[in-house]
């Protein structure tokens, strides 16, 4: 084996033994740390934004403590619209939900600014190193690995491999390696 480049061996790859993980796909689901905007249909002092705790509730007036994580926004104003009439808090009340700001993304790694940036829709591996100011000359640039937890048990986690046009999720945690040669 001596005088093999990397490039021979696969086990070289820091994300080598590391399964794909697929870009997201399905509804977006709340999670803590996303902040969100609920409006009540003529009852602007039920219409407020709030953050979702790292409990993944939040505390809602005349309802408290009210469990958000998981949820689609959509379902989440149902949720909320249902609770505010079945308690006679409401007459037919109209509630939605939007996400007013979605939990960050981080990079670490071989990029010239590693950190914490807002989560887009839509946003691959190569945004998120393009907002990170892009490569270092050492980066490794045609696959990374991220940690996710969305779409995982509760204070669960997975890793795996992604490429530049791999979607991301809010609060995916995406390092990019450094190349040996």
């Amino acid at each position: 084996m001596v005088g093999m480049s990397c490039v021979a061996l696969a086990a070289c790859s820091p994300t080598h033994g590391l399964k794909p993980i697929p870009s997201v796909s399905g509804p977006y689901r709340l999670g803590s740390g996303d902040q969100i905007r609920v409006l009540t249909y003529n009852d602007p002092q039920l219409s407020n934004t709030f953050m979702v705790s790292d409990a993944g509730t939040i505390d809602f007036p005349l309802l408290g403590t009210v469990r958000a994580s998981g949820q689609t926004p959509q379902g989440f104003a149902s949720a909320l619209g249902h609770q505010l009439g079945s308690r006679g808090l409401l007459h037919q009340p109209s509630v939605s939900v939007e996400v007013a700001q979605y939990r960050p993304v981080f990079v670490l790694g071989e990029v010239q600014r590693a950190g914490q940036y807002n989560y887009l829709p839509g946003m691959t591996m190569e945004t998120v190193v393009a907002l990170a100011g892009g490569y270092t000359y050492r980066a490794i640039k045609n696959t990374a690995s991220v940690v996710r937890t969305e779409g995982v048990a509760e204070g669960k986690a997975i890793q795996g491999k992604i490429t530049p046009a791999t979607s991301l999720a809010p609060g995916d945690v995406v390092t990019i390696y450094e190349r040996y040669f």
